[in-house]
């Protein structure tokens, strides 16, 4: 694995120097974070796994507080859980906490989807467009870890798409967690059902149909969500 050892070797000593030590500990909290929430969510760090904070400290060559804060905030997250000997570790994410996660899903998707056909720019086609047509050829390949790939890959552009800060963070903390569990589950939605059904989405949102595109979207996350319910 590469080494994500903070500061970056390209640094200068003046620079390094200028930065005030609380606003280079936060730099370096964040990076710490992303990277862990990344191997999360990746599944590289399985459910159960344990957040070692003197470890992560010895391999990003820093001091224990800010993988602290990195730590606290993946807990926060739903990513991490504490325990009373091992501190803190990866999260288990259990079938009725993901039906209700997909509950959020319906309401959140519901709204990015809307305001991503009110917001329309032929740019959004473009990358929609290339996502589908990978994600439909990993789908025939029958290539699980490209699907969820893409699949979350298309769901974010609509996110970013949508313009509205407050529901992309919104989204991200949910779908993270949606990602992780989602690659423990022996349930498995149809992966060209899926493709088709962001395509109607991708239809809707280029046509400008605000309310067809929300409807598209609802759709798609709750026939995930009640084939989730059914294996409870």
């Amino acid at each position: 694995m590469p080494s994500t050892s903070i500061p970056p070797q390209q640094r200068t000593a003046a620079e390094t120097s200028a930065r005030p030590p609380a606003e280079e500990a936060v730099r370096a909290g964040e990076v710490i974070y992303r990277t862990v929430r990344d191997r999360i969510i990746s599944g590289e760090l399985r459910p159960g796994a344990r957040l070692s904070v003197p470890a992560l400290a010895e391999e990003f060559s820093v001091s224990r507080s800010p993988v602290r804060d990195a730590v606290v905030r993946l807990v926060q997250e739903g990513l991490a859980s504490e325990t009373m000997n091992r501190g803190a570790v990866v999260a288990r994410i259990g079938g009725a906490e993901l039906v209700s996660l997909y509950e959020a899903r319906e309401a959140l998707e519901w709204a990015a989807a809307r305001l991503a056909a009110e917001r329309y720019t032929p740019a959004l086609r473009r990358t929609l467009l290339g996502l589908l047509t990978a994600h439909r050829a990993a789908a025939e390949a029958g290539d699980l870890a490209q699907h969820l790939e893409l699949d979350a890959a298309f769901h974010r552009e609509i996110r970013l798409a949508a313009q509205s800060p407050v529901l992309a963070q919104m989204l991200d903390g949910v779908q993270g967690r949606v990602r992780m569990a989602m690659r423990s589950t022996s349930v498995q939605g149809g992966m060209l059902l899926a493709v088709d059904e962001h395509q109607a989405i991708f239809e809707a949102i280029c046509a400008g149909d605000a309310d067809g595109a929300a409807e598209a979207a609802l759709a798609h996350i709750r026939r995930l969500k009640e084939l989730l319910h059914d294996s409870l």
